[in-house]
């Protein structure tokens, strides 16, 4: 049996996104069921990896300078393009405007822009592409 890690991966930001302890998700005969720390396919257990501990990491919060903080509005995953290969919304150095999209939040298969929330210039992107973001999350943040 194979099994598509694509569904899992799905299923466990699912969980972080909406704040679920457990989820389960059967098709034909695979019954898949996702929880905090483990997966179960077909009633085999597999430990996964605990995310939250990423996000909590105190290095990663340490690198933010100071300026103006532009955050995530909603859970899910920042993109700095409207499509793959196409140029980024915003770049270190480049002037922005209050309102321009800095970079696109998708959750739940909605692409949601991301404004601006005052003239700048972008100081750093702390987010990277394909990169899970928090409610809250610091993105950019601008001189």
């Amino acid at each position: 049996m194979k099994i598509d890690k694509k569904i899992i991966k799905e299923l466990t930001d699912c969980l972080d996104e909406f704040n679920l302890t457990e989820l389960e998700y059967t098709e034909k005969d695979t019954k898949i069921k996702v929880s905090k720390n483990n997966v179960s396919i077909n009633n085999r257990t597999i430990p996964i990896q605990n995310k939250s501990a990423q996000v909590d990491d105190p290095k990663v919060s340490s690198n933010i300078s100071s300026g103006i903080e532009v955050t995530s509005p909603i859970i899910g995953t920042a993109y700095h393009a409207p499509e793959p290969g196409a140029k980024k919304f915003v770049e270190v150095g480049k002037k922005i405007k209050k309102g321009d999209t800095i970079m696109i939040v998708e959750a739940m298969k909605t692409m949601n822009h991301v404004p601006s929330t005052s003239d700048g210039v972008v100081k750093q992107i702390l987010v990277s592409d394909g990169q899970p973001v928090e409610f809250g999350q610091v993105l950019v943040v601008l001189d």
